[in-house]
This record gives C-alpha cells, structure tokens and sequence, in this order.
C-alpha cells in the first residue's frame, strides 16, 4: 500500500517503522531536517522536508493517489488540515492524531466534516489501558478481544503460586476453570506451549479467557492482589492524567496528583474538582513520602520524562505501593529496569502504533475475507495476538481442531472463539464456524487474514 505519514517524532516514526517492516511504501513528511535525516537513517521510507499541511508538499508526496495518509504531528489542528488537504486531494483514507480533551466531545462531527477514516488519541487509549490495569491489579497486562469477551491478561508466576511446577494439560482437571495459557516468556525464551508444558516461577504468562472465567481464574491463583483500588496517586499532570482521573473519579476512587508546573496544576483544580492537585516536583522523595506514597493502592508516573517516570516508580514500589505502573516510550529504557521491579509499564506510541496497524491490515484485504479485527503485540513484538471474522467458506470452517492442527503453522495457537457471544476455549473437539470471532496467538507476523494461519492448502 501507498502510505503517507506527516510527522516523525515518536508517534510518527513508530507507525513508520512498523509498516515499512510489513512491507507498505512510506512517505514521511516533516519540517525539521534533523528529523528527517534520522528518520531517513532508521527506515525504508522517502523522507521529505517540509510542511504537511501544504497542499503542494502532499502533492509533491503522492497523497493525491495514496491508500492513506496518517497525520502524526504534535499539533491537532495541523493533524486535521492536513487530513482534510488529503481528504480533497484524493487519498483513499485518512488517520488524525487527535489529543485535546476539548475536541473528544465532537469527534463524530470531525470525523464526518473532515473524511476522517480513523482518530487515534494516544492520551485516551493509554488511560483506559492503565484503567483496565487497574481493574486487575495482578496484570502486568491486558488487552481485549471481541468488543470486550475475550480478555488476554499477562501474569508474572511467582513461587508458591498453584500453577507453580503444573503441567498445562492439568490446569482444567485441577481447578475446572476455563483459561488457556497462550503464551510464555522464560528468561529471553519464549514459547507457545502444548498441553505437556511446566510452568516455573518466573514465568511471564498471557492467558485468555472470558471475563468471568479469568475472575475465578485470578481468585484462585492470586487471592492477596484481588484488593480492590481505592486511592491513587498520579505524578505528572498530562493529558493521559486528565483523563484517568476523570474515569477514577466516576468510580469513586480518591485520586491524587502531583505536577510541577503551577499553572498546569492549577488548571487541573478546575477541571478535576473530585482530585486533590498539590503543585511540587515528583522527583522530590520527601514530598512523595509527604504525601503518603507508601500508603496508596496504586501509584502511576506519567510525566513527559522516561527516565524520572522509572526512577520515581522503584521509589514508589520500595516504599509499599501495593500497584506502579509507568509510562515510558523509550523501549531501550526498560532493558535497565531490574527484572519484575514494576508492575506495568504502558507506552502510548505503542498502543498508537497498534491501532494503525489493525487498520492497515484490514485495509489490506477484500471487505468478504476474513481480515484482521484486532491486532495486538506481546511481549517487546516477539509475538502477536491477533483477532479475526470468519467470513465466507473456506475447508478449514466446521474440522475439528484436532484434525486442522496438522495444517496450521508451528508456534500458534488458536486461543479462543467467540461464537453467538459465547466465549469458547478451545479443545481438540472444537471447530471454526463461519461468523466466529477467532483470536489467534503466534510467533509469525504480517498475518492480515484467517487463512495465514495455514501452512498448506487443506486438501
């Protein structure tokens, strides 16, 4: 596909990298040559000086003739003109990075005004992300699957656990609760594990199940983390703060939030009337300790600073925090963290790049094949999570599983199904019907639609 991308800064440059990879031609505009010449450097892109926003730039990039132009700038404003400039000028689809919580209210009437295909506002998905931590506090992560009946959570095994030294074959004969583990991280080893596969402390484990089954599941394997959330403390007071704060506040959670900035601070006492706002800098120790950080139920870092967000986080959990989640968008960053030493840690560039890319990659097929609905990354990208329809007819639809797995490619997993609204865990006596919602785990990438999950034709 024809891909044009306004903007190289984080955001930018990680949806950038992940298409070029998947094979996608790039254009990437921007107006800092400094920018470009680093972009330049890292992918395989045509990368352009210059204003996105002008009409003879985009002309210049081929948008007039592009699949999709993705305006990634640091401004909401130039995100929309330049979507709209691309809108007239002929690109098929267009994606804006919209940020301010003043434009969420009106983003249907944007969305229509403007030929907009898709908004992405990083500040949003990352709060609903770190909410959905919040819900279960033993996650180190969660995504959803199937408007919300799938859930795929990862979990640190730690010694003493149930599951400790428990083949997987033994889980449901042990405890009759319906779970699959899909994957596992072991020190830098990561496996899609068969039935006969031990778990050991120290594994990082994502299991799939319907949210009822993954609340037993959770009861039963980490009984001391099911306390419920009841005050956080936020350090930063970003967009992302803003908006989790709004959320916490309307389930009735005492939220706290620290920002240096006086005048941002003070905004926030108007816009958060429920929060407490106290203005003073989050890298000051003893003004955490003053604020009780080693008595809240959970403590989040959302500065605009990797490095302060990670340093604050070890203080806040070796102080007692029951819960530390922070942001950090530099991935080179978290390699330095002592192993388990948080307890999340979320990367809006990653959940922007994430999004983009399920789209793509349902732009990618015919609207009657069974294209991708759902994309997610686990585990640093060494394995995807993805989510599909199935459409049409195809032999594989109605075979037991049993009998399809001779078909499939190694290291994947069908991890669940999702027929009728019911959520169905997979054995070897089940099978794809046309309609289903199908979740897939697997070490392969660039799978766009359901039959990449063959290695064959069935025959």
């Amino acid at each position: 596909m024809e891909i044009v991308i306004v903007g190289a800064g984080k955001v930018g440059k990680q949806i950038g990298l992940k298409l070029t990879a998947e094979g996608h031609n790039v254009v990437v505009i921007d107006n800092d040559a400094d920018v470009i010449s680093r972009s330049g450097n890292e992918m395989d892109a045509i990368c352009m000086v210059g204003n996105g926003a002008d009409y003879r730039v985009q002309r210049e990039a081929g948008v007039a003739t592009a699949d999709l132009l993705i305006a990634a700038t640091a401004h909401d404003e130039v995100n929309m003109l330049c979507c709209l400039i691309a809108h007239k000028l002929g690109a098929k689809r267009t994606i804006a990075r919209i940020r301010d919580p003043e434009y969420a209210a009106q983003m249907d009437f944007l969305k229509e005004e403007l030929g907009l295909s898709m908004v992405i506002n990083p500040d949003l998905a990352a709060s609903e992300d770190i909410e959905r931590l919040l819900r279960i506090p033993s996650a180190l992560n969660v995504e959803y699957f199937a408007r919300g009946r799938v859930e795929l959570v990862e979990l640190l095994l730690t010694a003493g656990n149930p599951l400790e030294d428990l083949a997987l074959v033994d889980i449901y004969r042990n405890f009759r609760i319906k779970i699959l583990i899909c994957a596992v991280q072991r020190g830098d080893e990561v496996f899609i594990p068969d039935g006969y596969f031990v778990l050991r402390a120290g594994d990082r484990l994502h299991v799939s199940a319907s949210p009822e089954e993954m609340s037993r599941f959770l009861r039963m394997a980490y009984p001391e983390k099911r306390r419920k959330i009841k005050t956080v403390m936020i350090i930063g007071g970003s967009r992302i703060a803003y908006y989790l704060a709004r959320s916490l506040e309307k389930l009735g959670v005492q939220v706290k939030i620290l920002e240096s900035d006086p005048k941002r601070a003070a905004m926030l006492s108007e816009s958060l009337p429920h929060a407490l706002i106290i203005s003073g800098d989050s890298t000051d120790h003893d003004l955490l300790l003053e604020e009780g950080v080693e008595n809240v139920d959970a403590f989040i870092a959302l500065t605009g600073y990797d490095e302060n967000n990670m340093i604050s986080g070890l203080f806040a959990k070796w102080k007692g925090a029951q819960t530390v989640i922070v942001k950090v968008n530099n991935e080179n960053l978290t390699g330095i963290l002592p192993v388990d030493s948080l307890d999340a840690i979320i990367s809006p560039k990653q959940l922007t790049a994430n999004k983009i890319l399920t789209f793509v990659r349902a732009m990618s097929s015919s609207p009657e094949s069974s294209n991708v609905e759902t994309v997610h990354e686990l585990l640093g990208g060494q394995i995807e999570a993805l989510e599909f329809i199935a459409r049409g007819s195809h032999p594989m639809y109605g075979m037991e599983l049993k009998d399809l797995r001779r078909y499939l490619h190694k290291d994947l997993l069908i991890a669940c199904i999702v027929r009728h609204g019911r959520t169905i865990i997979p054995d070897g006596s089940d099978s794809i019907h046309p309609g289903d919602r199908v979740i897939i785990v697997t070490k392969h990438k660039m799978f766009n639609d359901l039959t990449d999950i063959l290695a064959g034709s069935i025959v």
